[in-house]
Order: C-alpha cells, then structure tokens, then sequence
C-alpha cells in the first residue's frame, strides 16, 4: 500500500503528516509514508484543498486534520477494501 500526505508544507499538513505516521504504526503497518509538498502533484490528483491524504495514489481525505483514530479507521477501510493484511 502507498500512502502519502500531500500540502504546501504548511503546518497543517506537516500535522497530517505526523498523526498519519503514528496511525500506521499503531495499526502495525510496516508502509513508508511519502510527505509531497509539490503542488503540482495535488493538483494532478484533481484537488484544490490541503491537505490530502492518499493511498495508492487516490485522494481519501481532503482539506482538514482528522484525529488519529480517524486516519486509522480510513486506512483501515482501504486494506479492507483491497483485500491487504
């Protein structure tokens, strides 16, 4: 699974950034989490807002911080969805 926070490197998105590397780890995840502060790749994901969490280059969550539970249950839902362990 890739998983990646994109945002202009604001401290929103560095804040992104670090609840979802602590959700991965409290899920017993072993993926790298990319941090991309190119806007034009945000852009090429057609979004406009930030920050965005994405996994497997698909945007899941879009323009604001959710709780660490939340980015768990997202992640989550996507392995479910693709059948990963």
């Amino acid at each position: 699974m890739k998983i990646a926070v994109l945002g202009s490197g604001c401290s929103a998105c560095k804040a992104l950034y670090e609840l979802t590397k602590k959700a991965v780890v409290e899920l017993g995840l072993k993926d790298e989490i990319e941090y991309i502060t190119d806007i034009s790749k945000i852009i090429e994901m057609g979004v406009i807002q930030s920050p965005v969490l994405a996994i497997n280059g698909k945007p899941v969550m879009v323009g604001f911080i959710p709780d660490v539970e939340k980015i768990k249950e997202i992640i989550g839902k996507e392995i479910k969805n693709n059948g990963k362990n």
